[in-house]
This record gives structure tokens, sequence and C-alpha cells, in this order.
């Protein structure tokens, strides 16, 4: 039996609970026609517009759309909710080396940071991201969603981003949910081997900086010399306390700095990026079905040149700065990934085991200088750090037709992820430039915290994550499809982080000052000048951070008449959530920040689809969701993001966000893969988590708390459109593609003056010390364009796209709220226009695939700022390069 054949005989089953109006069109349909059209997962080839469309494997929560044999389906009509699909050919288009990259090409999508996505403007905390319907930890700090540029497009199948809520998805469910598939079945044998490399104008072959760390840190692997030092071990095994006066912290001290950690270099000419990647896949007849395996890996380095100006300011008006620094952080990141998936079909089952191993490491050396404090001294800061992050995900989902009308999908995952930072140092010396200072002309680190400092931390995550869930579909009548299922997670994070101050005498000798920093704390010089340490945070240094889940859910799909169908359901979910201080030391410091939070939520949704004509459609949705604090967010533990350079501290205090959504749209499918849709949406959010800015300590610290409400509402117009035109009249018989999509959004925090909100040892309960009436979420942006034209030969690989994208300015952190409050800190995305070429050609007998790149033509930079009339500061600006690509792809 051939794998369309079978894929058309799962297909009632399996599109039961989002696509029924397709699952029943394919009975017409010869199981020829989708043999004809079949294509490789490698995605080198489109579907002509005269053939059916490739077949698109999407594994979610409840079945999985696959469109086979039907003509010119777009997968996004069939389905019974709004949704966009990236099939392997959409991502292969834009050339993105990762999944995060391609999603920002999506409607109403924006990727922020280190390849969080937002969905139409809503932070990341509204977003919900699955690998093959399975939820997914985050080896982020800040984070509950896992960062999507950790997944290379390579190991994806598709992606979905589904936008209006059913229940057949986890309750936290805010902007939308994104779902990635893995490959599953090869339609045919392939070895696929792929190298590239990349030139950054503002970083290869520039001046950047690095430290020596270990032989094998261009691996991204540590060779052992970053492990915890045996005095350090001894400490934290034995539960004692700096502070009581019985720990040797010279001994400690004497272990931590050394040459290979502590000597920033320069690195005149910073070699070019560069990735590889192998992937193959077979399959054969094994029994009464079929087994197939994938396996995949790769590896890339990048360097990434950052020459930022940082800057501060206490007052309203911005007219002094408290600190002005310019910074320059050299970043050396490595990304390790493999993929082994085993796939068995037999008779209309199937049954998928994924295995997935990410490995993210940034090699981290920081240069600034500047003043601070408004005075006259300058401050020299160096800072060196090793990040690991790792992912490691394995699955098993089911999808079994144990009758004729009766269907069952199975679902278990195990993930596992990892955030450790050892060694994280960082050195301060300050040129007084005082005639009355006999070294005021030089640099000195008097180790003192008022005329220099010298601080390590060892930072470690580590995230449990299990999940299951069933779910059964029972197709009553051919127009009415009723599925039940449950769901179970079970998350545990364990987060630490000792950080340790060094500390000189008052005898210390100026001049002492003077050596760099391995020489300042070589071990004679700890020994001969007593110096000891001082743990910075001795009262919340670890917590363990869980949260359990129940669900169980019931929706019906009904087609009431021809082209008119319902599709809604109920989810009921039971959640507790608790973030607690581990006990490290002995005597235990009875700190009170901790959170336990238990709720029960009905949550409603449905869709209403009108197909008014054959090619066009329109649909009203709306549903109940929330939104739970991420576990960084209750820890009440500073932690500096070396990104931005901000300090986080979280509030034990919070409490979940409740979501109303409503939308209203419609869509054109007025060709094979060719459609135009616009659309309408609010929401309603009670209870919204936002950030705000508070002086802890002297330092600018941002934390978190409930507003007492948010309103969003906007629009969206996509539109993706072919041209052909008449032989000869563009060069090769080529035709033009247009896909483009704009989205619109106004938000607003709602904030009156008798309002209240909870933050965790602070004085003032008032929501308005916190939160000003009337401003935008954090993370929306009111303007959103993506645009992406080309050209493209209908029948062989050969495409050229140009590719724009733009983003509005949008708020990424609350000024300081006083009497008057600051401005809020701007980012301002800009335009960034990119080109790609992509172009198939016969070696050897082999189609070898050659990518040409050129991103952010226009040079766009990076911009984080605040303005006040005329005055304007930069919080985090840097210049950003162009990047110039090359690579080639061959299959066997």
């Amino acid at each position: 039996m051939t794998t369309g054949k079978k894929l058309a005989g799962l297909l009632l089953l399996t599109t039961a609970l989002t696509c029924p109006i397709s699952a029943w069109a394919q009975d017409a349909v010869p199981a020829a026609a989708s043999e004809e059209a079949a294509t490789p997962d490698d995605g080198t080839a489109s579907a002509p517009a005269d053939q059916p469309v490739e077949d698109t494997d999407i594994s979610i929560p409840g079945g999985a759309i696959i469109v086979t044999g039907r003509i010119n389906r777009d997968p996004t009509q069939g389905a019974s909710q709004v949704l966009s699909v990236l099939t392997t050919e959409q991502i292969a288009r834009t050339g993105e080396g990762n999944i995060a990259g391609a999603l920002g090409r999506v409607t109403g999508l924006s990727v922020v940071g280190s390849g969080f996505v937002y969905v139409r403007g809503l932070g990341d905390r509204y977003s919900l991201a699955l690998l093959n319907g399975s939820p997914l930890p985050s080896p982020e700090p800040l984070r509950r969603v896992v960062p999507l540029d950790l997944f290379p497009t390579g190991v994806i199948a598709s992606s979905l981003v589904q936008k209006s809520y059913s229940a057949n998805y986890p309750g936290e469910f805010g902007g939308g949910v994104i779902n990635l598939t893995t490959k599953a079945i090869p339609a045919e044998a392939f070895l696929t081997v792929g190298v590239g490399g990349q030139w950054d104008t503002e970083t290869t072959n520039q001046l950047g900086y690095d430290f020596y760390g270990s032989s094998s840190d261009w691996t991204g692997f540590d060779n052992g010399q970053r492990d915890i030092p045996p005095a350090l071990q001894a400490f934290f095994d034995s539960g004692a306390r700096i502070s009581d006066g019985t720990v040797d912290t010279q001994a400690i001290a004497r272990e931590l700095v050394n040459g290979r950690n502590a000597i920033v270099q320069r690195w005149k000419h910073l070699p070019p990026n560069y990735s590889m990647s192998l992937s193959g896949g077979d399959s054969w007849e094994v029994g009464d079905g079929e087994l197939g395996l994938i396996v995949g890996g790769g590896f890339s380095s990048k360097w990434l040149n950052r020459d930022a100006i940082q800057q501060t300011s206490l007052s309203a008006d911005l007219s002094t700065l408290d600190s002005d620094f310019r910074r320059v952080t050299t970043d050396q990141r490595m990304v390790t990934n493999a993929l082994i998936g085993l796939g068995y079909e037999f008779g209309e089952h199937t049954i998928r085991w994924t295995n997935l191993f990410i490995r993210d490491t940034i090699k981290q050396a920081r240069l600034a200088q500047g003043k601070k404090d408004e005075g006259v001294a300058d401050f020299l800061q160096q800072d060196t750090a090793w990040y690991e992050r790792q992912l490691i995900d394995t699955q098993i989902v089911g999808e079994f037709q144990i009758a004729d009308r009766v269907g069952l999908d199975v679902r278990a995952g195990y993930a596992n992820s990892q955030r450790e930072a050892p060694y994280e140092l960082s050195f301060e010396y300050v040129r007084s430039n005082s005639a009355t200072d006999p070294l005021g002309a030089y640099f000195v680190n008097r180790l003192n915290r008022n005329s220099g400092s010298a601080d390590i931390a060892f930072s470690d995550l580590n995230e449990d994550l299990w999940s299951g869930g069933l779910d059964l579909s029972y197709e009553v009548i051919p127009e009415v499809t009723v599925t039940v299922g449950g769901a179970y997670q079970d998350t545990a994070r364990t987060q630490s982080r000792r950080g340790f101050l060094f500390d000189a005498p008052s005898t210390f000798e100026p001049g002492v000052g003077l050596f760099r920093p391995d020489l300042l704390l070589q071990p004679s010089v700890i020994d001969y000048y007593d110096i000891g340490l001082i743990e910075e945070d001795e009262s919340t240094p670890e917590f363990l951070a869980e949260l359990t889940t129940y669900a169980a859910y019931g929706k019906a799909t009904i087609e009431f008449a021809e082209g008119v169908s319902l599709d809604a359901g109920v989810r009921f979910e039971s959640a507790d959530q608790t973030v607690t201080p581990v006990q490290v030391f002995t005597n235990p410091s009875g700190s009170s920040a901790s959170t336990a939070l238990s709720n029960s939520y009905w949550l409603p949704g449905a869709t209403l689809t009108w197909e008014v004509q054959p090619d066009l459609q329109l649909r009203a949705s709306a549903s109940k969701t929330i939104a739970r604090p991420q576990f960084r967010e209750l820890i009440y533990q500073p932690y500096n993001d070396p990104e931005s350079n901000r300090v986080y501290l979280g509030n034990p205090l919070l409490v979940d966000s409740e979501l109303w959504n409503g939308e209203l749209r419609g869509e054109w499918y007025f060709d094979a893969d060719q459609r135009l849709s616009v659309a309408g949406f609010y929401k309603k959010i009670d209870r919204p988590i936002e950030a705000f800015v508070t002086q802890l300590s002297g330092l600018l610290t941002t934390s978190y708390a409930n507003a007492p409400e948010a309103r969003l509402y906007g629009g969206e117009i996509e539109l993706q459109k072919y041209f052909d035109f008449a032989p000869g009249t563009l060069p090769g018989d080529r035709r033009v593609v247009v896909i483009g999509n704009y989205t619109y959004t106004q938000s607003e925090l709602k904030v009156g003056a008798d309002d209240t909100t909870a933050v965790y040892a602070a004085s003032s309960s008032l929501a308005t010390d916190y939160f000003r009436d009337g401003s935008p979420l954090t993370g929306q942006s009111d303007h959103i364009v993506n645009l992406q034209v080309g050209l493209e030969h209908p029948d062989r690989l050969s495409q050229q796209t140009f590719l724009l994208t733009y983003a509005s300015s949008r708020v990424v952190s609350r000024g300081l709220n006083g009497t008057p409050p600051q401005p809020d800190v701007i980012e301002k995305p800009g335009v960034r226009l990119d080109f790609v070429a992509r172009e198939g050609v016969q070696l050897a007998g082999k189609e070898v695939e050659f990518k040409f790149e050129v991103r952010n033509i226009l040079g766009t930079g990076h911009e984080e700022f605040q303005q006040a009339g005329d005055n304007r500061i930069d919080v985090n600006t840097y210049d950003m390069g162009r990047l110039i690509s090359l690579s080639a792809q061959v299959t066997f």
C-alpha cells in the first residue's frame, strides 16, 4: 500500500477535529492524483498550479491536518479554525536557518529578542509552543516559552499557527498556538548534506573580543575547565553561611579566577560564520506496515559584535544621565542539533517516536567604559560568561482508527531543558580623574565596591516536563463528529544562582589594583591581603517551581448544512502552581517569598464557518482563555539579563490572567494556493501581568505586577498571489509570487484611581503607582508588515525573493513611575529588507541546491530609547550588520 493511499484512508479520522469539510471531500478524488503530486520532505520543489498541493503533515492534540488528493485545496481553507500553515516549501522560500525567522513572515507574528514569537502584538507569555502536539520546556530563566530560534528549519516538516482557540489545546492560549511538526516517514529514501558560510559586515573580519575558556569551546561543549572547583563545591555541600564567619573564603577565592576565564583578548579579525547539516531517511516494509526512519543533525558557529550605547536616567524629563556607557559585546554562538524519528504505518494506524536534541551555547566577552552617578570618574567594566542551553525531548504519538467511525490519538512525552552559566565574571576598574589621587589617571580596582569591584556567579536551571494526552473521536453521522479528550502535564524547575563579591580589607594597596584581573585575584595576592568573599543573596539563592495541570474537554464539529459548520467545545482545566525557596543552608532563612496558586477554569471556544461559495467563506469565533505567571516572574531573586543589561526581580504575589477573545474573518481562495483574507479581532484581559521599573539598591530593576485590565483590538489582511505571464515575457518562463500581510493592533491598560495590585515587599498597593491608564501593552507594535515578492519557475527549483518586514515602535520596558513618571522604553524595529535566491543545479546526476542570501540590506540597527520632548537617552542601541550567506545542499 502506498503512502499516498494510506494517508487518504487515514484522512477522515485524523482531520475530524480540525478540518471536517476537507475530510468529507476526499472520497471523490482518486488516490492516484495524490501519488502524482507527492514531493520529498526536503521541499526542493513546489507543486505546479494545476496539480494537487503537497501533503501537509501536522501533528496536534486531537488529530492532524493532512490534505491529500484534493486539487488546489489550501489546508487553511478546510480547517475549522483560524490558522496559518507553513509547509516545508514555504519555510524553505524564506531561506531562514531557524523556525523563528520563518514564523516572522506569518500574518500578525513578529519575532522579538532571541527567537520569541509575538502573536498580534501580545508578548511571548500569550503564546503557546508545542512540538508534535506536546508541550516544551524552556531553557530561558526569563521565559516559560521555548525560544524558537533553537529549532533549525531542517528538522521541521511544517509549522501551524492557530489564532482562534479550540478546546483540544491547553487553556494558556492568549494570542495563539504555534505547533511545530517534525519530519516523519519519508516519501522515498534520501541523504542530504549541506554546508554554508556567512559574512557579517559588523562582525566578520572586524575587531572583537574573546577569552580562552577551554580548548573545546569551539564545539559548544566545555572540557571540564568550568566544573565547580573543590573548595566551592565543599562549601555548597556544607550548608554553611559565609556570614556566619566559619567559612574559609580565601580557600574558595583562590580557585575561582585564572588566565583562562578572566583575560579578555582582542581578536583583530573575527572569523566568518559557518554551518553544516546532514540528514537522511528511508522506509521499509515490515510485517503488515511500513517502517520509516529519519535522522538528522547539524552544527553552526556564528559570531556577533554589538557596539552599544547604554544609558540610564533617574529624572522624569531625562535631562540628566545617571549612567552613560559604551559597551562592546562579542558573542560566539554554537548550536548543535540532532533528530531521530521512527514512524510505523500499519493498516489505518500510525505510530511515531521522535527524539530531539538541541544544544545552544553562547561564549560572551564584554568591555564597557563610561560614567555613572553623574560623576567625573570613568568606569571600565569587563565581563566574561559562558551560557549553555540544552533541550532533550522524546515523545510518542499514536493515531489509531479502531473502528470505521472511531479514532483514537494518544500522546506521551518527556522533555528536559537545562541552562548553566558557570563562572560569570565581572570586574569594574575606576579612574577617578582627581588631581588629589596619585593614581587618578589610571584605572584601579580596589575591590571595595566603591572604587572597583569583582564578582562571580554560578547559575543553574533544570526543568523536567512530563506530558500525556488522549483524544477519542466518533463520527456520529457524516455531518457530526464528537471528540472527547484529556491531558496531563507536570513541570518541575529548579533554579539557583550563587553570586559572590570579592572583598578586600582597607589595608589593600591601591597600586595592586592596577593589576589585570587574573593577577589581581591570583592566590598569592588573595593570601597576602586577606581577600575574602561575600555572598550576594543568602536569603533565597535557589527555588523550586512546579506546575501541574489536569484537563478534560469535549467538542463537536457539526455541519448544519452544506458549507455551514460549527466547531465548539469546552475545556475544564485545573492547575496547581507553586514556587518555594529551597533550603540551601543548614539554618533556613525563613523567607516568605513563595507562591501557591490553585485554580480551575471552564474554557469554552467556538468557531462558526460559512462557506458562502466554494472559494469564499466567513468565520466568527469567540472563546475564553487564561495566562499564568511564568516561573521567573514569581521568583524573588535578582537576575541580570546579559543581552539588555537589565536587572529583573520576580513578584511571588502574581495571579492568573483571564482573556475573552473574539474574531470575525473573511477568506477568499480564488485560485490554487492563492488567497485573500481580512479579519478583525478583540481581546479583553483581566489582571494582565505587566512589567514595571523601580529602584532597588540604587539600580533600576524590572519587576512584575497584575494590572487591573487591558484591552486589545485590531485587524489584519493577507494576500498570496501568483502572476503567470506569457512564455518569453519573463526570463526562463518564470512566474511572479507576491505574499503579503499587514496587521494593525491597538492596546491599552485600564487603571482606575482606586484600583489595587499586589507587589511583594512593597509599601504601596495602588495600581497607579506602577501603571498608567491608557499605556499600551509591552511588546505590542501598532503596525506589522510582511511582504515577499519574487520570481520562481513553476516546474523546477529556481526562486529569487525579496522579503520585507516592518514593525512599528513598541514598548519593551516601562519608565520609572514617579511624579511625574518617566516615558517608557521604546524599541524601534524599523524596516528590514532581505534577498534570498535558491537554484537547483544538476551536477554529476544529482540536484544541488545553491542558496544565496543578503540579510538586512538596509543596514537597520537596533534601537531602544526613552524620549521626553527633545531629550533622548539610548537604553540599548547598536548597529546591526548586513549578512551575506552562501550555502549548498545536495540530496542523494
